[in-house]
């Protein structure tokens, strides 16, 4: 008989102890907000990468845009874009050449290119191409001697630019010969 009233004390003691809680609440309190991303006026749109004429020159053929990343890589809180452009090419593989626009921002201004990462003329293919941490970084594919076909690349290696003093510094990347 002990035993039914220890638990008929143990349930009602709980339930004084809930109504207590329950009764206690702080003196004031605002329900947590989360920071509105426009609070500080509209947020710069990247440059349209479909917007800008490169300095490529593909002796007549149209210019592709295989790859796009964006981000603000200058810390100044507005985005940039990164394009990876090569030149149309019925065989082979054509090389890339990776550049930086921003969007003037001017009313009805287009977007323009800024830096050039990566010149056509180095012969490298973009497979990735990312940004984040205010750095650039991009997968490419190459060569390791003239005579490789150029449909063939054997050689990767990933290359990292930074913004740095006013200007795309490139770091330290891994540059080993690999085969592909």
């Amino acid at each position: 008989m002990a035993r039914p009233l220890h638990w008929l004390a143990t349930a009602t003691a709980m339930a004084a102890v809930i109504a207590t809680a329950g009764l206690v609440q702080p003196a004031t309190g605002t329900p947590a907000t989360t920071p509105d991303p426009t609070a500080n006026g509209p947020q710069a749109a990247a440059p349209d990468a479909a917007a800008v004429t490169y300095p490529l020159d593909c002796k007549g053929a149209p210019q592709a845009v295989t790859a796009t990343a964006q981000g603000d890589l200058d810390g100044d809180g507005r985005p940039e874009t990164v394009a990876a452009v090569r030149c149309e090419a019925g065989s082979g593989t054509p090389p890339h050449a990776i550049y930086v626009l921003v969007q003037d921002r001017s009313e009805g201004a287009r977007p323009r290119v800024v830096a050039t990462l990566l010149e056509a003329g180095q012969r490298q293919t973009v497979t990735e191409l990312t940004v984040g941490d205010r750095a650039v970084t991009a997968s490419l594919l190459g060569y390791s001697a003239p005579e490789v076909p150029r449909c063939c690349p054997d050689k990767k290696q990933l290359a990292k630019w930074r913004w740095s003093d006013g200007k795309f510094r490139q770091e330290l990347t891994d540059s080993a010969a690999r085969s592909v």
